[in-house]
């Protein structure tokens, strides 16, 4: 009787589940599920622990044991579609950018997508002129440090903060003129709330890319927008398909298609191939998904949809969820008072900071900051006279965010629209989530020394219990020293650098796995 209870207790505890979900502002949240416990279950428990109500925007994105990533769908088990062991981590994300996020009901429903696009900013998806690339980022400083302080504020202020993938002088003092000149007296609501008015103008807003090539074989970035699918090649965007052109699509292995049909009975498939099946069809139910959210009247009218011309054949998916209309109706009905929004200042960081509801725990005390640095330097050492060393480049900071060939958004008859002088590269947007095996670390300390910047999820300690500026400019000058003079091939000498390196951040503990969005 006894063995049977106990074996009872002991199936009970593994089919209980712990789970922790980054959230916008980096903070997270962590909970137990049932083994059988749906996506949906997983995403209210969330939207209660943010207050959030105009939920049907976000989502909770995961990457499976492949590194492919996916979206949670919410009408099956959470714990047989991440198909990894315990314990999971995910990211709540938003996942159907609002047309127009200005008009969203709730302050605190746009200040989550405030967040999500000011990410999109610091990662490049949201790829945009200087001059709106100032004006977004001054937004961002009058929203989370207020009015301009000459003493708080000393001069070059606005240099301490990470905005964009890259910064020049010149830009960094356009965002500090601006806020200091244009922007006294904005709260923080308004300046979200005039941040998302611009930010939705933008030719790349709302725009989560998949890397693919064309039939020549060259590279594209495909992405679906609140006004329909959009292409982004070099510096253009070579095509614009509104949702009610788009009549099909389909995908068979790594092959995406896409059928339109525009004025004059003129019909055209556009043709794209993915870098793996998984990622084709990842690329496929987003799309599915998307078409379905801003194309519908009403969800009654969702169907379920093949990959394949067969019915029977290829697979088949459908979306589960309601569409803008029926979701802006809904908002409208919302009468309560508003949430209270925990809002944080801004940590001054060479990385975009995390905000708001916790302060980040970092995963190296602050006492041991110091000796993590020595150590490493130890093992740096031992490579002088070895000549296992790989050279540093160091990287330029240019200024990508060059003119737009117009601004606000473009009319459908306009296929083709130069958005930048340099190509759409988002940086960290493919990356898996989450990063395995310490590899964070080693990018983070890579990227400092070589002057590149880091994402915010990479940067997960907070900035008391980091390096100094002085420390890592120290480490970085001993690394080029060490580095010189070598002239073994770089790929041999990579791995032989990365292990004493690891080893020494393993030993420190720097063991915890971090999502990248």
């Amino acid at each position: 009787m006894l063995s049977r209870l106990m074996s009872g207790s002991s199936r009970s505890l593994e089919r209980e589940y712990s789970c922790t979900v980054r959230l916008l502002d980096d903070s997270e949240y962590t909970c137990t599920i049932q083994r059988d416990a749906k996506g949906q279950y997983l995403f209210d428990l969330l939207c209660h622990h943010l207050n959030l109500l105009e939920k049907d925007y976000f989502g909770i994105r995961f990457v499976d044991p492949d590194k492919q990533r996916h979206w949670l769908e919410f009408t099956k088990s959470v714990v047989k579609q991440l198909r990894s062991q315990p314990p999971f981590t995910m990211c709540f994300r938003v996942k159907f950018y609002p047309a127009d996020p200005a008009a969203l009901k709730e302050e605190i429903t746009r200040y989550l997508v405030f967040l999500q696009i000011k990410r999109d900013l610091y990662h490049g998806r949201l790829l945009c002129k200087t001059s709106d690339a100032a004006l977004l980022a001054a937004y961002i400083l009058q929203a989370e440090i207020g009015d301009y302080d000459p003493g708080k504020h000393p001069e070059g202020y606005s240099s301490k903060f990470q905005f964009f993938p890259k910064h020049s002088e010149k830009l960094e003092r356009k965002i500090a003129e601006i806020h200091k000149t244009e922007l006294s007296g904005q709260t923080p609501a308004t300046s979200e709330l005039n941040f998302l008015r611009k930010a939705q103008t933008l030719e790349t807003y709302g725009v989560d890319p998949h890397p693919c090539k064309d039939v020549s074989g060259n590279a594209a970035f495909l992405a679906f927008t609140p006004f329909g699918f959009v292409v982004l090649q070099g510096n253009k965007r070579v095509h614009f398909i509104k949702w009610n052109e788009v009549t099909k699509l389909k995908f068979e292995g790594k092959t995406f298609y896409l059928y339109v049909s525009q004025k004059e009975e003129k019909k055209i498939i556009l043709t794209y191939f993915a870098p793996t099946p998984e990622a084709c069809k990842h690329l496929w139910k987003c799309g599915i998904e998307n078409q379905a959210f801003y194309k519908l009247e009403k969800s009654s009218q969702v169907r379920t949809v093949s990959s394949s011309n067969l019915f029977f054949k290829g697979s088949r998916f459908r979306y589960s969820g309601r569409v803008a209309k029926e979701v802006m109706e809904s908002s409208a009905k919302i009468k309560r008072e508003p949430p209270e929004i925990h809002r944080a200042g801004m940590v001054p960081s060479r990385s975009c900071p995390s905000i708001t509801h916790g302060p980040r725990l970092s995963s190296v005390p602050r006492t041991r900051r110091r000796a993590v640095h020595i150590s490493i330097m130890e093992g740096l050492e031992s490579l002088r006279d070895s000549a296992h060393s790989t050279p540093v480049r160091a990287s330029s900071h240019g200024d990508t965010f060059l003119p737009h060939a117009r601004s606000g958004r473009a009319d459908s008859n306009e296929r083709v629209a130069v958005i930048a002088d340099e190509a759409y590269s988002p940086a960290d947007s493919v990356l898996p989530t989450p990063v395995a095996e310490h590899s964070l670390e080693l990018m983070l300390l890579s990227r400092q020394i070589n002057g590149a910047t880091c994402s915010i999820e990479e940067e997960k300690e907070s900035e008391a219990s980091t390096p100094t500026a002085a420390e890592l400019e120290a480490l970085g000058g001993e690394l080029r020293a060490l580095c010189q003079g070598h002239g073994r091939p770089e790929e041999e000498q990579s791995g032989d650098l990365k292990r004493p390196l690891l080893q020494q951040l393993q030993q420190q503990g720097w063991d915890k796995s971090v999502p990248l969005d």
